[in-house]
């Protein structure tokens, strides 16, 4: 088990892989959705670097089936049942305590501004926001939210829930599992040692559309928009 040293563990993925494992892996997953106060932890670089940690993962956890694909889609279902869960979770608060949000004072873990950007967005995407959502940072914390406040049709919900949950786990994890071999095999580069290089690049990759949104996006205050409307 690692040892916590320092804030900055709480943003590297191997970190938590190696501390929890599999089932924090999915207690991550679900919190980020399910409890909203893990918009700040690893998504997509924890799928990406668990995905090349698949084999020793499951077989830590339930021993290994001896094939790295049987391994690595076990790894990927179990966070795809996490993502799901905690989207489910995520759209009831919304729609029993969502609006009660609007009101409520800013705080370390809790940013109206979020909730506002998310409920843009699902403004102008209707329900495929639930499927983009998934590969957005920030966004796909509180857009479960969005939806259930805005009751959207629970199956529709359901249906898009699951669709987003694996297409997102199941892209991630894979293509960190197979890029990893094939970088050892055609290039003998061993991707667990270029771990941060990666990291970076996957952040940079996933939150260029809210940064190019946010500085070449045309301006609007949000909170005007939102917190006059009645969603009871």
């Amino acid at each position: 088990m690692e040892d916590f040293n320092s804030w900055k563990d709480l943003l590297n993925p191997e970190f938590y892989i190696k501390m929890g494992g599999f089932w924090l892996i999915l207690f991550i997953v679900f919190a980020e959705t399910g409890l909203f106060v893990g918009f700040f932890l690893p998504g997509d670089s924890l799928l990406f670097v668990s995905g090349i940690y698949a084999v020793e993962i499951i077989k830590e956890t339930f021993g290994s089936t001896g094939s790295d694909f049987l391994d690595t889609t076990i790894l990927a279902s179990g966070v795809a049942l996490a993502a799901v869960i905690g989207n489910e979770v995520g759209y009831y608060f919304g729609r029993k305590a969502g609006p009660a949000l609007y009101k409520r004072p800013d705080s370390m873990l809790f940013k109206k501004k979020y909730l506002y950007q998310a409920h843009d967005f699902f403004e102008k995407h209707g329900a495929l926001a639930v499927i983009m959502a998934r590969f957005l940072p920030v966004v796909r914390t509180f857009t479960p939210i969005v939806a259930g406040i805005v009751k959207m049709d629970k199956k529709e919900f359901l249906r898009d829930n699951i669709i987003g949950a694996v297409l997102w786990s199941f892209i991630l994890i894979f293509a960190g599992h197979y890029l990893d071999k094939l970088f050892m095999d055609q290039f003998g580069i061993n991707l667990k040692q270029k771990l941060e290089y990666i990291i970076i690049v996957i952040v940079l990759v996933t939150t260029l559309p809210v940064i190019f949104k946010f500085v070449f996006g045309k301006k609007e205050d949000l909170s005007k928009k939102y917190e006059d409307q009645d969603f009871e």
